[in-house]
Order: structure tokens, then sequence, then C-alpha cells
């Protein structure tokens, strides 16, 4: 029980009527997260932080002699795709009444190992962000101190994934729908683990539909990797093309179009991510959409409840990526410049 924004004691129950659950299911969704739904924690975490419940188990910090501070490691502060895991963790972290650093590597193992090594005695956790640290390097830490990963999957260790194969699969349905034979896949960092499971998603794609698939890359996941893609892409290019991430769609996309090609005629393009940029390019960008803040978001309250501290050794938290079309996607020319390739 907690004293609410007007001073009344907000209790389990209130919460409970207030989200349309069971007291249990709150009890679950704030302390225990994996025993329900991603979307169902979500919603109750949400409604609790409104009413200004806080659990007694809230008020106590991860560790009885902790900081009550957690850090999130992120690759680039700069790229809009952790934007929203920076907003859904740091809306978990105020509903467990804990403070949330957020730490930037500028894609660096090297300053990301730094970075922990010198935090980790002051922080009561970690949720690293698309890490490019080596999954026994991120184990290691995770021996010494609570960890949970985002945006991949490290064995033994709490890790919280958007189905991203089965969204590429979506995605080179959409295509296929359209008259499209051929994706080439404009890759992403080389040591992205994400970029490993896209292009696996487009490999199988191409068997399951028959489509012949290409690669460019590994490339920057920004606009001018993706402006750099293009260059490679028009040597080679295919009717359609699915970048790692919204940047390097958004980058193909211009410098196709100042090349004299057209979006979609002459080739279709697919984003990752569903930043807020993806609608303002015109056309506007067909992009798979990432559960961003549900990750980031997902990533404390592991946290929060103490899972991480008993180790992992089933499947990752995997929270459900969906497809959103826009102009940017059309149907294949039979012919002419955006020609079949291998």
């Amino acid at each position: 029980m907690s004293e609410g924004a007007d001073g009344g004691q907000v209790t389990i129950y209130d919460v409970a009527a207030a989200a349309g659950v069971s007291a249990s299911t709150v009890s679950r969704a704030l302390t225990k997260p994996g025993r329900v739904s991603w979307r169902t924690a979500e919603h109750v975490r949400q409604v609790a932080a409104e009413l200004g419940y806080r659990s007694a188990r809230m008020q106590v910090p991860l560790s009885s002699r902790g900081s009550g501070v957690l850090a999130l490691v992120v690759a680039d502060i700069g790229n809009p795709v952790f934007v929203g895991m920076v907003r859904g963790a740091e809306r978990a972290a105020v509903t467990h009444d804990l403070t949330l650093a957020v730490v930037e590597t500028q894609e660096s193992e090297r300053a990301e190992a730094k970075a922990l090594a010198r935090l980790e005695a002051t922080v009561d956790g970690f949720v690293l962000a698309s890490s490019r640290l080596s999954d026994q390097e991120i184990r290691a830490i995770a021996k010494r101190k609570p960890v949970v990963v985002l945006n991949r999957s490290v064995r033994s260790v709490t890790s919280v994934v958007s189905d991203n194969v089965r969204a590429v699969k979506k995605a080179a349905e959409h295509l296929v729908e359209l008259g499209h034979t051929s994706i080439t896949y404009l890759a992403g960092p080389e040591a992205s683990h994400a970029d490993g499971t896209r292009w696996r998603g487009v490999q199988e794609a191409g068997v399951e539909l028959d489509l012949r698939v290409g690669r460019v890359g590994p490339n920057l996941p920004t606009l001018r990797g993706g402006a750099a893609a293009a260059e490679a892409w028009a040597r080679r290019p295919s009717t359609a093309v699915i970048a790692y991430n919204d940047l390097m769609a958004i980058g193909f996309l211009t410098a196709v179009t100042a090349a004299g090609r057209r979006v979609p005629e002459d080739v279709s393009v697919v984003g990752f991510d569903n930043i807020v940029d993806a609608d303002l390019v015109r056309p506007g960008l067909t992009t798979i959409a990432a559960p961003l803040v549900d990750m980031g978001s997902a990533g404390v309250a592991h946290l929060a409840a103490g899972r991480p501290r008993e180790g992992s050794t089933g499947e990752p938290v995997l929270l459900p990526a969906w497809l959103v079309v826009r102009g940017s996607t059309g149907r294949a020319r039979a012919s002419g410049r955006g020609g079949r390739s291998r």
C-alpha cells in the first residue's frame, strides 16, 4: 500500500480495478513480469505509475545496500532506435522507484567494456541495449552484477528481443504479393547481433518464398551508410531492398532518388524500427515496427524483479514486431532498371 497523488492510500486492489485485472495479476506484473504477457505487464505498470502506487518491494532497491541506480548502455544515442528504449526504461524505473543512468558507447566494444568496468561498483544492474560485447564478456559481467540484454539473445542471461525473423518474413511476403522476385538486404554493422537475425530472416524468406536474395555490407547504421549501400546496390540492382534500419533505408532512398531512380517504381524500400522520421520522408517509408518502448520497459522490470540474479537458461523474452506499409513499396516492374539480381 502507498500514498497516491491525492494523499490517499493506493492499494494493489485499486490498481487491479483500474487496470481491469485481478490483484494476483498486478502482483505478478510488478514483481515477476515473466509470469504474465508483456502487454499485460506494461499496462499494469502504467496504471500503477498513474495512481502513484509503490509496493513494499518497489521501495527497496535491487540490493538492500544498493544505490537504486541502473545503467542503460546504448551504442549510439544519436540513433532514434534507442530513444524508444530509453523512454520505456525510464518509465519502468520511475514505477519501481529507481534512477536510470544512460551511457553511450559510440558503437565501440572497447568503450562499452571500459564503461561497465567503471560503473560496476556504483550501480545495481545493467541494461545493455544492442551490446557490442561478446556473449562470453556479457556472461562474465552477469555473474558479478544483474544484467538484462535488449535486442539480442545471450544464453544464460535474461534477454528481451523482438521477433525479427518473423517480421522480416512478413516484409518479404508483402514484397512477393507486389510481384517482387529479388531482394537485396542492406546489412548493418558487422558486430551487430540484430543484423545477423535480420539477415537470417531474409535468407529463410528466400528459400520459403522462392526469392533471389543478395546482401550489401556491412554498413554504418546511418544515413551515410544507407547512401553507401545504394552505390553498391546500383552495381547489381534488385527490385526491392530491406534495410538493417530506417536510417539506412532513408539514406538509400535519398541516394537512389538523387541518382534518377524512382521509389517505389524502380525499387521498393523497406526499413526497420519505425522511427518518427520514417513517416516524414517522401514517399513514406514502409518499415518493420519494433516494440522499442516495451523492450526498454521490460528490461528494467526484469532487473527490478530480481529475475536476472537467478540466471536465465530458457528462451529470451520475445516481443512481437509488425509491418507498417507506406508508400515506399509498390508493384515490381516487369523490366527496366530495377532488374533481378543474385
